[in-house]
Formats: C-alpha cells, structure tokens, sequence
C-alpha cells in the first residue's frame, strides 16, 4: 500500500534532511527516531507542507520543523530555502525562541504576502528535554509510555494582553514563546498539517481533531514507523481517493 523502500536514514552531524516533495520514511536523529508521510496535493509539484530536520555538530541536538506554508508549486520553494538558511544558522542552539522570530521576520522580508503556520522542537539527546515553540499550528499528540496515554502538548499559558504565536509572515517583530517538557523514554510525538484532520469522507464529513486522538490512541504499539503507517491507512480509508490539500504525518519517538 505505501511505498516505504528507503532505508532508515541516519543524520550525521550538521546534516539538515527534509523538503516539500512527496515523502514516506524513517530518520535516525540524535536520541530519536522520526518516521515522515507527506503528500502534496499535486505529486508532480511541490506542496505547501514543508518540513526540516537537523541534528548538531556534537550529535546532542535534534531540531524539527514542521510547516505549512500558504500557496503551492515553485512558489513554495522561497519558503524552503528560507527555512534551511535558518536551520543551519541555528544548528547547534538548542533555544526556539530566536530561531522562530528569525522564521517570522524571513517571511516578512520576502514581502510577497506569504505566511505559514509552524512549529518547531529541539530535542537534547542526554537530559531528554523538549523545547518547542508554536506559531498558529495544531498541536501535537503526546504519548506517555509509562501511563499508556495520549494527550494534546499544549503551550505554558501566554502572558495576559501579548500576542504571541501568531503565524510566520503576518505581523512583523511578533514574539514567540518557549515551553520545555521532559520526554521518558519511548515516549511518542504526532505532528500534522490541517490537510490531514480537515480530510472529508464520501458524506463530506472532516475528520477533525479528536477521530485523529481516538485514532492514535487505539493505533499499535511498537514504535514511530507503526504508528505512522497505522494513521496513514485510517486516513486514507477515511478520505479514499479524493485529497483535497497537502497531507503530512510525522511521529517522532524518544529512542
């Protein structure tokens, strides 16, 4: 059903991996394992879900970008080499907060009106804690091996009256906040785009959020690939053949 004949990929250091072509596989980062499922609505063209991963110049520091970048085709393709200036630049730091307003004001310089939802993580491979920043982007799924529970990782609560997490591109100088939550081991993370829980079956139903936490929380155990593909063919017997945006899946595990 899909075609997943690329090898396990390993990140070696200052390696950044990642784009917005179709793409179904398994990457080996510091500390972690991801397996990614993106598909442009058009295969043929580049999409407008746009994803990144670095790992460090001393193997501690994994980053992951997740992005859903407004237009498709060759227009997109600014936003991509935007994002991989700013991942190398910002390859060794583990901290979001600069790094994201660096995204913002990228798009804000592009001047083309383009914006884009993002979310970004560092994962430190030794102490196994998890920074991530949000801008405007569904939040992702949290599994806690320990307690056999999914929940929604949501950001520390903002600071009354200050915008905050707005989307890339909108509003110059726009500040992003910093959430640090420890990650045991074999715990999960699932992140998507809106083409996955705004996917309609043949009544014209969206999917939505919560099928998505239902999905997951009856999905197999056995790591990130497993899950992933078990979504990935819910999601497809939900929607059949008809996909109306850009869809990506991505499951991220503490190795």
């Amino acid at each position: 059903m899909f075609d997943e004949s690329e090898e396990p990929h390993v990140l070696v250091c200052s390696e950044i991996r990642g784009g917005n072509r179709k793409f179904i596989g398994t990457r080996k980062l510091p500390g972690m394992v991801a397996w990614v499922a993106t598909f442009p609505i058009d295969e043929k063209r580049p999409g407008g879900d746009l994803h990144m991963m670095s790992a460090c110049d001393y193997d501690l520091i994994s980053r992951v970008v997740l992005a859903d970048v407004s237009g498709h085709g060759q227009d997109v393709d600014g936003a991509t080499t935007a994002l991989l200036k700013l991942m190398r630049a910002n390859i060794n730091v583990w901290d979001q907060s600069d790094f994201m307003r660096g995204l913002n004001d990228s798009f804000n310089r592009r001047g083309d009106g383009r914006y884009a939802t993002a979310i970004a993580l560092s994962f430190h491979r030794v102490t196994g804690r998890l920074a991530f920043s949000n801008a405007g982007h569904l939040p992702p799924l949290w599994y806690h091996a320990v307690e056999n529970v999914w929940e929604w990782l949501e950001e520390s609560d903002p600071i009354p009256r200050m915008a905050f997490g707005l989307p890339v591109g909108l509003i110059s100088g726009t500040d992003y906040r910093q959430t640090i939550v420890a990650m045991n081991r074999s715990d999960l993370l699932l992140l998507y785009t809106d083409g996955v829980t705004d996917a309609e079956d043949e009544t014209g139903k969206d999917l939505g959020r919560e099928q998505l936490l239902e999905w997951v929380s009856g999905s197999p155990a056995g790591g990130a690939p497993l899950v992933g593909r078990h979504l990935l063919r819910k999601l497809m017997e939900f929607r059949g053949s008809v996909q109306r945006d850009d869809e990506t899946l991505m499951v991220l595990q503490r190795d």
